[in-house]
């Protein structure tokens, strides 16, 4: 219980689902959003704070990131350590979601990730540590800002389009296109690949080792196959940051690949996973990801 809440804000909670977020799928990630939207388009709603498992934040931040239709804050609040901690981080995590969620400062930032007093946007946070609370971080732009003096403090803001500015629409979906990620690593084989095809996978996100390099004779062929069989191949990088040059470590024009600009391969993922419900054209899909 945080009992200042209520100097900050009239807060009404909801249970939309209770999971592990490690077991958080497209079904809810639906679920949620189609909820969120509903909320916000009331009147009486200024703001929206979603309790999350730290595990998968970053992901249900950015999908959110892109499907919700209102410039409103919407902040994606977790804690690294139990209530039962001497020193819990979950009351002061929850209270400055709060005080940014009603902030006039934070409308039409995005979808927005607080913890440890640091705000990071939706696309660009990840999880870097197991255990610490200093745990997500944008290692190449830096947070957004700070909450200090229960206000929040911005010193900076995406330029890539987000939640009222996407042109996606989840409101009518009741699932989500197959997207799969294979790993790359010393010694690769096509096997991974060739299971993902085989179970109906529309998109595979290679999470290839430094530029999004692309193991050759192992793994190239099987790619250039599900491709010719349909299959959107984006090129990523288990690295997490930096950008993966298109026609840089493979020929992606020839090859008609899509590159992952910045984007680690799990939010890679959720972009082409939502691209596919609005096209198939691997140049409309790369605009995406350079949109996005």
């Amino acid at each position: 219980a945080v009992p200042e809440l209520k100097k900050v804000a009239n807060v009404k909670g909801e249970q939309v689902f209770q999971i592990a977020s490690e077991n958080m799928n497209n079904d809810y990630w639906l679920k949620l959003a189609k909820r969120v939207n509903e909320l916000l388009a009331q009147s009486d709603v200024d703001g929206i704070v979603i309790t999350h498992g730290t595990d998968t934040i970053e992901e249900t931040a950015y999908f959110l990131n892109l499907v919700v239709k209102s410039r409103k804050p919407v902040v994606i609040v977790g804690a690294m350590r139990p209530s039962t901690a001497i020193s819990a981080d979950g009351p002061i995590n929850l209270y400055n979601a709060v005080t940014l969620a009603g902030s006039q400062d934070a409308v039409g930032k995005g979808v927005l990730v607080v913890l440890n007093d640091q705000i990071n946007g939706a696309r660009d946070v990840t999880k870097t540590n197991t255990a610490n609370t200093d745990t997500f971080r944008n290692w190449e732009f830096g947070f957004m800002g700070y909450m200090q003096d229960n206000a929040p403090h911005f010193y900076r803001v995406s330029t890539r389009k987000h939640t009222a500015d996407t042109e996606f629409d989840v409101s009518k979906l009741d699932a989500l296109p197959q997207v799969d990620i294979v790993y790359g690593y010393a010694s690769m084989n096509r096997v991974a690949v060739d299971a993902f095809v085989a179970a109906g996978a529309k998109a595979i996100v290679h999470a290839g080792v430094g530029d999004g390099s692309l193991a050759r004779p192992a793994v190239e062929p099987a790619l250039i196959e599900a491709r010719k069989k349909g299959v959107i191949i984006v090129r990523s990088s288990r690295v997490g940051n930096g950008i993966i040059a298109r026609n840089g470590e493979a020929k992606d024009d020839e090859m008609d690949y899509v590159v992952s600009d910045t984007l680690n391969p799990q939010k890679a993922r959720i972009l082409v996973m939502l691209a596919l419900t609005k096209t198939s054209d691997t140049k409309e899909i790369q605009r995406m990801f350079y949109t996005y």
